[in-house]
Parts: C-alpha cells; structure tokens; sequence
C-alpha cells in the first residue's frame, strides 16, 4: 500500500478548517496503557454534544489533517476527541500483518473512549456520535452496534467490518466509486444491512472519487456531514 492510499484524513472527511487540541493531549488507562485523546472543545457554552473522531490506518502520520477536522466540527458546536488508539498495541500506523488479530484491541479501547467522552465537563452523554475514516469507519461501526450510548455514525471510505452485529443507530455512508483501497461495494453492502435492519442511513457514492475524496466531493460530504450530525445530534 502506497503513502498515498493511506492518507485518510480531513481530505478523506471532506473537512477543512484550522484549530488545535485544548491544553494538549488528555487520556484515559486501558490494559495499562495510557491511550492519549486530544480534545477541541465546542464553540459557545452550555452542555453540548460529542463526537470521537477516529482516524485511518495512518495512525497520526497526517495528523494536522485529522485535528484540522476536528476544529472545524468544534466549531460547528461540538466537542471533539481524537483518540490516539493505536497507543493500545503501541503503533504509529497499522502493521496489516495483524490488523485482524488487533482490531479487538482498539475496538474495546475506542469503547472506553466512548465512556471517557461522555464523562467529560460540557458534554451531553446522552448525544454522542462517532466519525470514522476507512479503518475508523469500520470501528465506528463495531463500536456503535448495539452500544445505546451512540447516536449518529458516519463512516467515510471503511471496510464492513467482518461479524459486524447489533443495531446501528442512523449512519451516514460516504465513499469514492474508484476507491481501489477499499471497494465501494463495502459502502453498498453497509447501506444493505442498515436497510434490512430498518435503521435510518443516508449513501453518497461518488463518481470517479478514490479513497480521498477530493475537489466538490470534498466540499459535498462535508455539508452532508454537518446537517447529519444537526439532525441526529442537535434535532436541528
């Protein structure tokens, strides 16, 4: 896999924006390890809701691309964590030797990422949402069945994740028809099995676009990220 294919970040989210963590890295223990979060912190005041932003198989390679993301949703009124949960097996990107033998791991640690989020100062526990890119998307979505605590997934260019189970609260599907990384008939069979389950979900496929969308899709997805996120964490 080139240097290119793995570059999954706010390209990939259709967002852009400038911003940078509060107060640095803040972090939770899992398995005796110390899993660092960065935390952008909603725009305005009062108890708002929350998303975990989970990048790709990059780790933190682009990771001025993934906290550019993450200002741009804070400031849309959100809080916004970035777990570092690759810290969990102690890689700074994905080794695909061992990707299925690890995605346990930061599925379980992405989970208590979750709970760590909704404990945070400002944050409304009972709105919270997760935002994945390509192998984050696919964690959104294990994490997210059958997990009552999430209320809106969106998954931009992942994988179905294999065995995935459990109702899945309103997804938004994002991915490129020319995605050589990772096929779009993944986003088609996802989009199947929400509609099979009767759970709400909204698909964009986009004509020509590969794993990074790029140019007008950029621009598109991230509009149809915010007013997803309004609908299902704000009832805006």
């Amino acid at each position: 896999m080139d240097r290119r294919s793995m570059m999954t970040g706010a390209a990939a989210t259709g967002l852009a924006g400038a911003a940078r963590a509060d107060d640095g890295p803040a972090g939770f223990d899992r398995g005796g390890v110390r899993i660092a979060v960065e935390w952008f912190a909603a725009a305005g005041g009062g108890p708002a809701p929350a998303v975990l932003l989970l990048h790709g198989a990059d780790g933190l390679t682009y990771a001025e691309r993934y906290r550019l993301a993450a200002g741009l949703v804070a400031g849309s009124g959100y809080h916004v964590a970035l777990p570092h949960y690759l810290d969990r097996t102690g890689e700074r990107r994905v080794s695909y030797a061992t990707l299925r033998e690890r995605y346990p791991l930061w599925a379980g640690t992405v989970r208590d990422a979750l709970g760590w989020l909704g404990r945070q100062p400002g944050v409304d526990p009972g709105r919270l949402g997760l935002v994945g890119i390509s192998l984050g998307a696919a964690l959104s979505l294990t994490v997210a069945a059958g997990d009552p605590r999430v209320k809106a997934v969106v998954d931009t260019s992942g994988p179905l994740p294999e065995g995935l189970e459990g109702r899945l609260p309103p997804t938004l599907i994002l991915h490129g028809d020319a995605d050589r990384i990772v096929p779009v008939s993944n986003a088609r069979a996802i989009a199947r099995l929400l509609a099979d389950a009767g759970t709400p979900h909204e698909i964009q496929v986009y004509p020509g676009q590969g794993h990074v969308l790029t140019g007008p899709a950029q621009f598109d997805a991230a509009t149809r990220i915010a007013a997803f996120l309004g609908r299902h964490l704000r009832g805006a």
